[in-house]
């Protein structure tokens, strides 16, 4: 019996064939399909796919560069009732192994994004595997019982589907499970995500009614697909019948370029990213095409106040947002405006906040990342009289559930997810965020949240980059320390010296930036005993996210002693 009354994210084939009739609806280098040709493409794979074997409810693990390849396999696959596991090209061989073996796909699509570690992936073998796809030339490492083609063995062109294969004859897989996404794993392995159908289409519906999305965007792929927010906004646009504009992986030169020639109007970011644009812009001096910029949306950690001004300054037209989600909530759960053009007005979110109105119960301090999409709910387990704690959600946006567990889905109607996160609903429903759980560094009896004194510091002029850790010490089980980047004009002091002398020779100290916390009340204990000048990149994953762990072990390997000076 059909399931066409429920979402199905192939149901944004029709509205691409009619709404990009006569333009395209991807550029990729020098190679661009129109509406048509694009759904056509999609259709073709995926009668290859079901004259190969496959099946309703069978895993394709996917690891490539983004591409308009990338986008024909991801519709195909789900065309036929298949689940997507895109892999990330940036682990490491083991890593990719764990992930195959955790999902066991029947087949495996790549390019030569994968070409560190995929003759190493089969050593012990991949006992699941049927056939192997390769998107460039055909070189394979895998057993004699793995199936080897690469595109043009598929003879793609020679198949004209019968004429009862229709862009509406689309399959469903057990549960309505579409993708399985892997989170970024800041600390240990990462989980396998199974994403359904529904939790896509309202995610993109979200996405186009807050970004204001549209078939007239031009939208920059900056995002890799085997991430949450790069699927999920591709996916937004695709429904939206905008035109896609992929380019392999992210490179600030290669985008401004690209921005510049195809006169791009929407992109997604993490930070790090806007941080390597500016950069670029900064050093290039003025450039064209910055005007055609009108969509940014920031994910993944929030932006500097230096960071928003600059980005305005540099992409005036852009309404800038910034959105807070993770891979188990099918991305963005909140959104909030930064800046917009037509209003004049900008926000600026790492100021933490105590209301003056709140007299009489102090506030816990927290970062606003702005209020839930139509479709989020939201409530916090607080059962104090402000109501932090931890931060709950349920509803159609939740993942079906872990691959290994999804038999026991954690998103039935009556249950809610733990983000993990900690914070507060205020009377305006805003949303504010105080930090991690399992980021929180217990000190003399007392909670610390890391995002919360990383915030304030921050805000100092002479502080390029801060991560709030905690190492074991005898008396306090956990001490707060403060791993600092020093602004390149700026100078680190270890000695004693009046306060003040920074305004005049650009100095940091351990005094200088204990003394900048308590002038902005932030409570002593959370304030770092020490700090730590730390002179290369701070770790990060995949997504640009900070990597705590990382940063905690090289520091307990070389601290042996701290004195605490409570």
């Amino acid at each position: 019996m059909g399931r066409f009354s429920e979402p199905h994210v192939c149901q944004c084939l029709s509205r691409i064939a009619a709404a990009r009739r006569n333009s395209p609806v991807t550029v990729a280098g020098g190679h661009q399909m129109t509406g048509p040709q694009f759904v056509e493409a999609v259709s073709r794979l995926a009668h290859a796919l079901l004259r190969l074997g496959l099946k309703p409810g069978d895993v394709v693990a996917v690891s490539a560069y983004n591409s308009d390849c990338y986008l024909e396999w991801l519709l195909a696959v789900a065309f036929v009732g298949g689940i997507v596991a895109p892999l990330n090209y940036r682990w490491s061989a083991n890593e990719a192994r764990w992930a195959m073996l955790a999902v066991s796909p029947v087949m495996l699509v790549t390019d030569e994004s994968c070409i560190s570690w995929y003759s190493e992936l089969y050593r012990d073998g991949i006992p699941s595997l049927k056939w192997h796809i390769s998107l460039g030339s055909l070189s394979s490492p895998f057993s004699s019982n793995v199936n080897v083609s690469t595109m043009g063995m598929l003879d793609l062109h020679q198949i004209t589907p019968p004429s009862s294969f229709s862009t509406t004859d689309y399959l469903w897989a057990r549960d309505g499970a579409v993708i399985i996404c892997f989170t970024s794993g800041t600390t240990g392995k990462p989980k396998g995500v199974a994403i359904s159908h529904s939790a896509l289409f309202i995610q993109s519906m979200a996405k186009i009614a807050i970004c204001d999305y549209s078939e007239n965007d031009v939208y920059l792929h900056t995002a890799p697909l085997c991430h949450i927010g790069g699927l999920s906004s591709a996916m937004a646009m695709l429904m939206a019948g905008a035109c896609h504009v992929l380019m392999p992986k992210f490179e600030s030169k290669t985008a401004i370029e690209v921005i510049e020639k195809q006169d791009v109007t929407a992109l997604i970011t993490v930070p790090a990213m806007v941080a390597d644009l500016i950069s670029f812009l900064r050093e290039k001096g003025p450039r064209k095409g910055r005007d055609s910029v009108k969509k940014i949306l920031n994910g993944g950690g929030s932006l500097s106040i230096d960071l928003i001004k600059e980005t305005v300054n540099f992409f005036p037209r852009a309404k800038i947002l910034s959105a807070y989600g993770m891979t188990e909530t099918c991305s963005s759960l909140t959104f909030m405006t930064l800046y917009d053009p037509h209003f004049s007005f900008s926000y600026q979110p790492h100021q933490f906040h105590v209301r003056a109105d709140l007299s009489s119960v102090q506030r816990p301090r927290g970062i606003c990342v702005g209020k839930p999409a139509p479709h989020v709910e939201l409530r916090t387990d607080g059962d104090d009289s402000i109501g932090s704690g931890k931060i709950l959600t349920r509803g159609p946006h939740l993942m079906i559930g872990y691959w290994d567990q999804v038999r026991s889905s954690v998103s039935s109607s009556h249950s809610w997810f733990d983000t993990g996160d900690v914070g507060f609903i205020d009377e305006h429903g805003q949303v504010w965020l105080i930090g991690r759980e399992s980021g929180r560094i217990k000190t003399g009896g007392e909670n610390v949240y890391p995002e919360e004194v990383e915030a304030i510091l921050l805000q100092h002029p002479g502080v390029a980059g801060i991560v709030i850790i905690g190492i074991p010490e005898a008396r306090l089980t956990e001490m707060v320390v403060g791993c600092i980047r020093v602004k390149d004009n700026w100078l680190w002091s270890d000695k004693s010296h009046e306060l003040g002398a920074e305004k005049e020779e650009r100095l940091l100290s351990d005094e200088i930036l204990r003394q900048y916390c308590r002038d902005r009340n932030l409570t002593g204990f959370k304030i770092p005993k020490t700090f730590i000048p730390w002179k290369k990149p701070f770790p990060t994953t995949t997504t640009g996210k900070i990597r705590r762990d990382a940063v905690r072990q090289e520091v307990v390997s070389h601290v042996r002693f701290i004195q605490s000076n409570l």
